[in-house]
């Protein structure tokens, strides 16, 4: 959620007469005035949403109409007048949406040697404490991403964007992120609400053992967890529809 306000008197508004104009003022900025906030989205690894307009691969305009997916609170005042202020709410689903459009997705890696594994209903991947960084000293907190990849701990590539159909059952996320409270109910599968009719009653739970890239979105897990994602076509389905959730700590949420 991004709050944006602006002055009314700097602006030369008076009220009451002038709140319908500072209002009108506000829905007309606040595409420009959202931008700071796109531009700090995690693309990948490798970029954010900045990275992209720095490359000319989205122009201004196209940034713009993303923030004109959000979700806008009623404008209102300060406490003490000076201030019109609006909240808008901008989901990671709405700006992936816009980067892949509906296509059929690419069949993840079916090993050579595949191992005996139960139908889970989701994957769930526990990455809410720093982990060790590949290929670099120290460790980092994972962040959330558009389109993390997820390697096993032999840096295998298990899933990707391009393995993932946007569009499938209407889910344009690859991957969902929420804090680790959410998966802790009182019940088998640990979820409710939402969170439960997406991941189902037997979600598959994985601790990350460590993180990839020039910016940590990406996840390494245990091979023998690959391997009991891989070995069944009904669990390669769940990383073609995006049934995907990735614990991360609260710090790092949106």
């Amino acid at each position: 959620m991004t709050h944006i306000s602006f002055n009314l008197s700097d602006a030369g508004i008076r009220l009451p007469g002038g709140r319908f104009l500072g209002e009108e003022l506000l829905r007309e900025a606040y595409p420009s005035l959202l931008r700071s906030s796109v531009f700090s989205i995690r693309y990948d690894s490798g970029s954010a949403i900045r990275d992209l307009y720095g490359r000319g691969s989205i122009s201004l305009r196209e940034l713009d109409n993303l923030s004109l997916m959000s979700e806008r609170s009623s404008p209102n005042l300060s406490g003490d007048l000076r201030y019109m202020m609006e909240s808008y709410t901008l989901s990671l689903e709405s700006i992936s949406s816009y980067f892949l459009p509906h296509r059929r997705a690419m069949e993840a890696p079916i090993p050579l040697i595949p191992v005996s594994t139960i139908a889970y209903s989701g994957i769930i991947i526990i990455a809410n404490e720093a982990l060790p960084v590949h290929g670099r000293l120290g460790s980092a907190l994972v962040v959330p991403g558009l389109f993390p990849k997820i390697w096993d701990s032999n840096m295998n590539l298990v899933y990707d964007r391009n393995m993932f159909e946007a569009g499938l059952n209407n889910n344009y996320l690859m991957a969902r992120y929420s804090a680790m409270n959410n998966i802790l109910h009182p019940n088998p599968s640990g979820l409710e609400g939402d969170l439960a009719t997406f991941l189902g009653p037997n979600p598959l739970y994985i601790f990350a053992h460590g993180t990839f890239g020039i910016s940590p979105t990406d996840l390494i897990i245990d091979s023998d967890d690959a391997l009991r994602i891989l070995s069944s076509e009904n669990n390669r389905q769940l990383l073609r529809e995006g049934r995907v959730l990735i614990i991360l700590d609260e710090s790092v949420l949106y």
